[in-house]
């Protein structure tokens, strides 16, 4: 009888017993102050079991508008990260009236109120940082405060014609590249010859001035930059994970993530929800 020859033996599975993640959620839309960064977390060394599927979840960013919405959750099995708290609303509304900065994974800024403060939203721990107010100068004072990012606090109104700066967000280098997530909104101002406050490195939208502000960056978690009496949407979220290439390739995915195999690692990258099962 003949040997079978070497190497054509089928090898025993061979699957990985842990990951590293990277989950942001959405950013926050918002009316004035900078809408807050979608919350940002990554770890090594986590546990997945083979053989079911793993539930993956890319939130999408709040809108912008009157009122404004806070960011949705991403989610990666029990990783759950917080959608950026929505921006706060401005004094001249109807309806609404002058609003403090939601909380969420980053806090929103806070909204215009002539001559009295109004604070930024809380950040989630772990997750992110708070908003910036809107400062107290005076009847006349009507700029937002800066949406909180993942790396810092928003801003908070420089002065009565200017909105806070949006807080920056966290490097991460998981996809095989150094990309920058989860920057919070500028915040807006009234005044036409007013200057909106500039959006966090990471995606966060600058704000504007007598205008709608710039929207989060899509799959970046930014926060949406405020506006005079309108804000913009914020970035939707995203969810990578890696793991070393000697093991073996999912078992199945949905969602359509993108697959690379390089530097040593197999990344797998989700811009919509799906699963993966190992």
């Amino acid at each position: 009888m003949q040997a079978k020859a070497a190497g054509t033996w089928p090898l025993p599975p061979n699957p990985t017993p842990s990951v590293e993640y990277l989950v942001v959620a959405g950013g926050a839309g918002t009316q004035q102050g900078g809408g807050g960064a979608g919350g940002f977390r990554t770890a090594s060394g986590f546990s997945v079991a083979s053989g079911s599927a793993i539930t993956v979840t890319v939130g999408a960013g709040g809108t912008g508008g009157v009122p404004a919405t806070s960011g949705s959750n991403s989610v990666f099995s029990s990783i759950t990260s917080t959608g950026g708290g929505y921006g706060g609303y401005a004094e001249n509304n109807p309806g609404n009236g002058a609003g403090s900065g939601a909380n969420g994974g980053s806090g929103g800024g806070g909204g215009a109120n002539g001559g009295h403060l109004t604070v930024g939203g809380s950040g989630t721990s772990g997750q992110g940082n708070d908003g910036g107010t809107n400062s107290s100068f005076s009847s006349g004072s009507i700029p937002g405060g800066g949406g909180g990012g993942a790396g810092a606090v928003g801003g908070n109104a420089p002065s009565n014609t200017t909105g806070g700066n949006g807080g920056a967000g966290t490097a991460s280098s998981i996809s095989g590249t150094s990309v920058t997530y989860a920057g919070g909104g500028g915040g807006g101002t009234y005044y036409d010859g007013g200057t909106g406050g500039t959006g966090g490195a990471g995606g966060g939208g600058n704000g504007a001035s007598g205008a709608v502000g710039t929207a989060g960056t899509a799959n970046t978690g930014g926060g949406g930059g405020g506006g005079s009496t309108s804000g913009a949407n914020g970035g939707s979220g995203i969810v990578i994970i890696r793991y070393a290439d000697t093991y073996d390739a999912a078992a199945a995915t949905t969602g359509s993530p993108t697959v690379t195999v390089a530097g040593g690692y197999r990344v797998y990258r989700w811009t919509s929800s799906g699963s993966i099962t190992f």
